[in-house]
Order: structure tokens, then C-alpha cells, then sequence
């Protein structure tokens, strides 16, 4: 974080790791239903073979949630972000869907 950007609480951290999270099980599920191995996502994706490695190992602590989205869309999948208000408080948050 640099220091322009503002204190992130626990909640938020958890949040993010969640979502990456789904996102990297979304990816996992389609590699692993095409049949690919890590060198060929690699080529795909246009990341490195150990980024891909660290993917399916949900090592995630070094890869963005936009790169987790950047990858989603090479295989040809339509990645949404929906920002709209939420109910009641507890319902606030980030949900990955598909």
C-alpha cells in the first residue's frame, strides 16, 4: 500500500482475499475442465507459469483480483463487478457468481 491510500480494516482484507478466492476456484474449475496444463494457461493467460502455479495452489497473496479477472476473460469468460445499494448492513460486500 502506498501511503496515499487509506488504513484498510480486516473486514476489507477479508473480503478481498474471499473474492480472489472464488475467482481463482472459477479458474481452477475451467482449466481443469479443459483439460490445460500450467504452460498452456501461461500462454493463454499471458502470465508466467509460476503466477499459474501459485493460481492453482491458492497462493493468492501475490495476484490481484484484476489479474485474476484478466485471466477469466482469456478463457473466454464475461466478468462482471456490480456495485448497487445493499439491503441491510450485513449484506454488504463482494459476491462472485457463476
Amino acid at each position: 500500500e502506498s501511503s496515499d491510500d487509506p488504513p484498510r480494516d480486516r473486514h476489507e482484507e477479508m473480503e478481498e482475499r474471499s473474492a480472489k478466492t472464488r475467482l481463482a476456484a472459477k479458474l481452477n474449475e475451467l482449466i481443469e475442465k479443459r483439460g490445460l496444463n500450467q504452460t498452456e494457461v501461461a500462454d493463454i493467460t499471458g502470465m508466467t507459469q509460476p503466477k499459474v502455479s501459485q493460481i492453482r495452489r491458492y497462493h493468492l497473496q501475490n495476484i490481484s483480483l484484476e489479474r485474476l479477472m484478466q485471466a477469466l476473460v482469456s478463457l473466454d469468460q464475461h466478468v462482471e463487478i456490480i456495485v448497487r445499494p445493499a439491503r441491510r448492513a450485513h449484506l454488504a460486500g463482494i459476491t462472485v457468481a457463476g
